[in-house]
């Protein structure tokens, strides 16, 4: 049969026509902006869904999408916000304008979150224990490290800066952590010691803290063995934000005079600035921090002037650039034990003074593309560049680069999302420290997650990580031939989660995670020196696996005007070739060694409240956690390590408990905060023979408890002034072992903000 293609044509031609007309005639379009009813602020990235269309919003809220003119509902959706679902009689009209104006929901359990998953879900529907820190805490606290913080979250402690969630970690002299620390998602620790510089983050901008508990690298990586806590920096809005506050502390004398060596009291004051505007497309956050600090320890100081930047660019919807830096420049000294546990408590040998003089910058580019059916590609980067000039040989010197590609795909038909990507990271690291070579280490993994949500009520998480590492270290350490300086390793971890809402307040949760932390160049390589005492490095030092698992119930509830959270979790972890630095003896001092397996199991409470209390406004943040840290075989070795002869991980309290709780009356702030500790039952045995006293410290002081108070009184819209005093009672305790903790101090503070 012969076919005229001039006909067919024509024919095609008046069908794509005729549909076209058709398709015209059946629907209508629909705009206008999405807002916050409260603030008028618009919503960016809103998600708009009509029956045959879909959008999101723009800089400015502004949408539009197709509707069917026989009748059609639109569903509106920001998460933190009440949904909003409308319906359009048949009609028409060819066009018809909508501005949604959106109701932040006021529950706690609709709290948004980021780090559980690498996306955007309601706190109560996490299928792990996570926690969050919001902004005012921190400046009602006069914090000046975010680290302090922190110690406020139920689970978490930190010994000596070192992070510690849930008894993962014991105490590691600055190399190496089981706890990831991230800055808007991207990992912020130093190169060669894995571990993070509390110095570089910006608490004068802060949207939120979240913190992650349990094996999180299936994730995250190596790292965040442990758990993960990332810091949400904020984003300009249209309302332009200055903030600038000046601070100002100073410590009063110890409970016991003869510990007291200063004349005229030691003191620390600071300023800090942060502007955020917007202009046009860009948005712009950017902060300057000050703070010379001389301490309570004698001859300790720190001196550090902090820049940081956040911009943000949105030439379309579907499309944004943006940019981080950090700039961070100091010096500083401390000592690592005291001379002894009386008149010297406050002072350190000389032999055992650190110094340093340090220049630290980071830059971190992104790209973010959202495709029309809502997934959302994006690109991320960091350059971290560390100098640090110390005595002792200690001087090291370090870059990092991290790029991450991450795909989110939602599946409507579903209900489903996943997640994926991959990751590089490529260090250089020059130090003393290390033989006073150059190492690299290249990381590169791939990482899936589906999230599948059944019956409206479950939801089930599974996801994996595969990882490979290469490090490439000295030919020579010390006296020892490297025969081949080159490792590679490369593992899999996976993990699954389930959360299922019994009732409109109620989610119980269980999550099972695998985790793996590589060594760091520190713990492996690190060849140094205190106070006499040897660090020598572990050429055999292997990686260390384990899981992580826990069962709890999150259960919102309402006491008057006061609404909150109340969290219960048992959690079950275990190690295998754990990595802990542990004293060998007086030829290789300590070293970081694989001490065989372990197991942590234990029990965390926590409550968080806000609203108000007696007709006052009112919040509130507290819990307890009690941990079983235990070998899983109890061999003679450990035993003639540790200072004591029974089976239990050192540098670990099993009861810890806390309480922050404010108050407001009118124009004042009143709060007050509890912490308490019990002993950490075993250390190592050396640390009673080689520092002075700490024997018998131990053995008067059976763990600790601090109290600090706070008024905050707002004198007109702009200006608040503040009052803290730390330690009322002026405890006298000790962290970790041979350095005593402050004694009482006050500090006062003057925010601005306009």
């Amino acid at each position: 049969m012969q076919v005229n293609i001039g006909h067919l044509t024509f024919i095609l031609l008046c069908l794509v026509l005729g549909a076209t007309v058709s398709l015209k005639a059946q629907t209508r379009w629909l705009y206008g902006t999405v807002t916050d009813a409260q603030t008028g602020e618009p919503l960016i990235s809103a998600t708009l869904q009509s029956n045959v269309d879909s959008d999101v919003t723009d800089f400015e809220g502004a949408y539009s999408l197709t509707l069917r003119s026989q009748g059609d509902t639109i569903h509106v959706r920001y998460l933190g916000y009440t949904p909003y679902v409308h319906f359009f009689q048949p009609s028409d009209a060819d066009s018809i304008r909508l501005d949604v104006h959106m109701t932040a929901d006021s529950s706690l359990l609709q709290e948004v979150t980021v780090s559980a998953g690498r996306f955007e879900k309601p706190l109560g529907e996490n299928t792990v224990s996570l926690d969050i820190i919001k902004p005012e805490l921190l400046e009602q606290s006069n914090t000046t490290s975010v680290d302090e913080v922190l110690n406020k979250v139920p689970g978490f402690n930190m010994v000596d800066g070192q992070a510690n969630i849930r008894g993962g970690s014991g105490f590691s002299y600055g190399a190496g952590s089981r706890v990831l620390m991230l800055i808007d998602d991207i990992p912020a620790y130093q190169a060669d010691a894995g571990f993070p510089n509390w110095d570089d983050f910006p608490i004068e901008n802060i949207a939120q803290i979240e913190v992650v508990k349990g094996a999180a690298s299936a994730l995250y990586g190596s790292s965040a063995l442990n758990g993960v806590v990332n810091m949400r920096t904020a984003y300009a809005t249209n309302q332009p934000r200055t903030k600038a506050s000046v601070f100002y502390g100073t410590y009063l004398s110890p409970k016991d005079a003869v510990k007291k060596w200063w004349s005229k009291a030691p003191n620390e004051y600071g300023v800090s600035l942060t502007d955020a505007r917007r202009l046009g497309k860009h948005d712009l956050v950017t902060g300057l921090y000050y703070l010379d600090r001389n301490s309570f320890q004698r001859e300790n100081y720190d001196q550090y002037g902090r820049f940081n930047l956040k911009w943000r660019y949105q030439p379309n919807k579907r499309l944004t650039l943006g940019l981080g830096g950090n700039f961070n420049r100091g010096i500083g000294q401390d000592f690592f034990f005291w001379q002894n546990a009386e008149e010297g408590a406050y002072r350190g040998d000389s032999s055992n003074y650190s110094t340093s003089d340090y220049v630290r910058f980071s830059i971190d580019p992104y790209v973010k593309i959202l495709s029309k059916n809502g997934d959302r590609h994006e690109l991320r980067g960091r350059i971290f560049d560390v100098d640090n000039r110390n005595n002792e040989n200690r001087s090291n010197s370090s870059t990092l680069y991290y790029g991450e590609y991450q795909y989110l795909n939602f599946i409507p038909s579903w209900d489903a999302l996943v997640t994926m990507g991959m990751v590089g990271i490529h260090t250089a690291v020059n130090a003393e420290l290390y033989s006073d070579a150059t190492l690299t280490s290249d990381n590169l993994a791939l990482f899936v997650q589906l999230q599948k949500k059944w019956f409206e009520r479950l939801t089930v998480e599974a996801g994996m990580r595969f990882e490979k590492n290469v490090v490439v270290g000295p030919q020579q350490v010390g006296n020892q031939i490297v025969e081949d300086p080159k490792v590679k390793e490369s593992k899999p971890v996976f993990r699954l989660g389930v959360n299922y809402q019994l009732a409109d307040y109620t989610y119980l949760r269980g999550s099972w995670g695998q985790g793996y932390r590589y060594p760091t160049i520190a713990e492996k390589y690190i060849s140094t020196s205190f106070g006499g005492t040897i660090i020598s490095p572990n050429l055999d030092l292997m990686s260390e696996t384990g899981w992580s698992s826990e069962i709890g119930i999150k259960q919102g509830f309402k006491v008057g005007g006061l609404q909150g959270l109340f969290d219960i979790a048992a959690f079950w972890t275990e190690y295998e070739d754990m990595m802990e630095f542990v004293f060998t003896g007086l030829i290789k001092g300590f070293q970081s060694q694989n001490i065989g397996d372990t197991r942590v199991k234990g029990v965390d409470v926590s409550i968080n409240g806000r609203g108000s209390l007696w007709g006052l406004p009112a919040t509130l943040i507290a819990g307890y956690t009690f941990i079983d840290p235990r070998f899983q075989v109890f061999t003679d070795a450990i035993d003639n390590s540790s200072s004591v002869n029974y089976n239990i991980l050192k540098y670990r309290s099993k009861h810890t408990a806390k309480i922050d709780a404010q108050v407001t009356f009118g124009n004042l702030d009143v709060g007050l905060s509890v912490q308490q500790a019990s002993r950490q039952e075993a250390i190592d045995a050396i640390l009673q023979i080689i520092v002075p006293g700490l024997a018998d410290f131990r053995e008067e002081h059976k763990g600790y408890t601090f109290s600090n108070v706070r008024l905050r009184y707002h004198l007109n819209e702009q200006w608040t002034v503040s009052g803290l005093v730390n330690n009322v009672f002026n405890a006298e305790y000790s962290e970790r072992p041979g350095l005593l903790a402050a004694p009482r101090n006050v500090a006062f503070r003057l925010d601005l903000q306009l």
